[in-house]
């Protein structure tokens, strides 16, 4: 396992919970989840070949620009990816490549539905091909792949308002408190990093109202995720 610092498990504002009443004669499920990836990230790549299968309800994955901050080493990324299980990982040449036009592409993708196919496709090309997302070819062939007509993908990953949703997309994250991919929001707790998508897992369930295992409650593990104060004009 990677090193799991504290600080990436994190409680939301009471402001960034939508207020709801809970029916007390319903039988619950895990409430939606919220995945946040970048095609670049190859920890989120780890990430996005389990959330499907490890969290007990849906995940709605959202394409945001933000790679690895701090960088990890690849002989980790190695051998967490062995660990896992999945096929020994091929680095992309260059990597970190640019991963704009492929998450325009995502974007688009979300647009119509496409969202988990083209991701975990466009993520195989680069992280188990070896291939750089920079390279439109390859992005294209990720989308070919979930039945996503190149023409209609280029123009789509052309358009403004694409390029205006990703960015949006990506303003809100941050403000929401997410620093890093991948990140999954699930109940009114954030957890940054693939390794703790168990604990996220476990987040959904509830356990009848039980903290998460593994989780500290208290406050230098529960940070409040601070909103940016509005600029003055």
């Amino acid at each position: 396992m990677l090193d799991v610092p504290s600080a990436r498990v994190r409680r939301l504002p009471s402001t960034a919970r939508p207020p709801f009443a809970r029916p007390t004669n319903l039988v619950e499920v895990p409430a939606p989840a919220a995945f946040y990836f970048d095609l670049a990230s190859p920890l989120a790549y780890l990430a996005a070949e389990r959330v499907l299968h490890e969290l007990p309800g849906p995940a709605e994955w959202r394409p945001i620009l933000m790679r690895e901050q701090h960088g990890v080493p690849h002989a980790a990324v190695e051998r967490r990816a062995g660990e896992l299980g999945l096929q020994a990982l091929r680095w992309p040449e260059p990597f970190p490549f640019d991963s704009s036009l492929a998450m325009r592409a995502a974007t688009y993708a979300a647009s119509i539905g496409r969202t988990v196919p083209f991701a975990q496709a466009a993520f195989r090309q680069a992280f188990a091909g070896g291939h750089s997302l920079a390279n439109e070819d390859y992005v294209l062939i990720a989308a070919a792949a979930c039945e996503m007509h190149p023409t209609a993908v280029l123009r789509g990953a052309a358009m403004r308002s694409t390029a205006e949703r990703l960015a949006a997309s990506t303003a809100e994250a941050m403000q929401a408190g997410v620093v890093e991919v991948p990140t999954i929001v699930a109940g009114e707790r954030m957890f940054a990093g693939e390794d703790l998508l168990e604990r996220a897992a476990q987040q959904m369930h509830g356990e009848a109202g039980a903290e998460p295992a593994g989780v500290a409650t208290d406050a230098a593990f529960e940070l409040a995720v601070q909103r940016p104060e509005p600029r003055s004009a």
